[in-house]
């Protein structure tokens, strides 16, 4: 959980802000996942979700204790806890009118994006636990995912299994994914 004394002011971060962005950008490559074509995975973490917070307090000028500490309200629970991945799902087209068409078409994918460790069983997220995203008729370009690991996935992950990406819903279609090493160990680095 991120505090107001893990955050910059708003000159300090000004000052640190060209670094710190390099090494968030730097780090969240590690923790992207493309599965086919328009669907990103962003997990995040720590420095990513303080990386969102220092730019909400940079663009809106909030510098009072208040609003500091809603931000902090607002985007630590996007932080994992130690037995869980917490990931932002964005469904990527660039023409508008398309993605429009897809969004029709992919109702009910936020809960059909799964991740397998190794030989356990494939599971599913919890999805946009803040508020729904999602109606009858279109589903949101942006869904906010929570992956909860049992014991048994945690510790395959923890030695090492390989990590397995994919998508079971009749609108969107793309091959299983095996996440690179260097996301996997950023992944299980979250891990208690």
């Amino acid at each position: 959980m991120l505090q107001r004394a893990d955050l910059w002011s708003l000159e300090d971060y000004s000052e640190q802000r060209g670094e710190f962005r390099r090494r968030v950008l730097a780090h969240r490559e590690n923790r992207r996942v493309m599965l086919g074509d328009h669907i990103l995975l962003t997990f995040e973490d720590e420095m990513t979700i303080r990386y969102q917070i220092q730019e909400m307090l940079r663009v809106e000028r909030i510098f009072e204790a208040a609003g500091i500490q809603d931000e902090l309200d607002a985007y630590n629970p996007l932080i994992p806890d130690g037995d869980n991945w917490k990931c932002s799902l964005l469904i990527q087209y660039e023409d508008v009118e398309e993605r429009k068409r897809r969004l029709t078409k992919m109702v009910g994918i936020e809960d059909k994006i799964w991740l397998r460790v190794g030989d356990q069983p494939g599971f599913f997220p919890i999805a946009d636990e803040d508020m729904s995203r999602s109606n009858e008729e279109k589903t949101s370009a942006v869904h906010f995912l929570r992956y909860q690991l049992n014991t048994e996935q945690t510790d395959a992950a923890k030695r090492g299994a390989p990590i397995t990406a994919g998508v079971e819903h009749s609108g969107y279609h793309c091959q299983v994914v095996t996440l690179d090493e260097a996301t996997r160990s950023s992944l299980v680095a979250d891990l208690a």
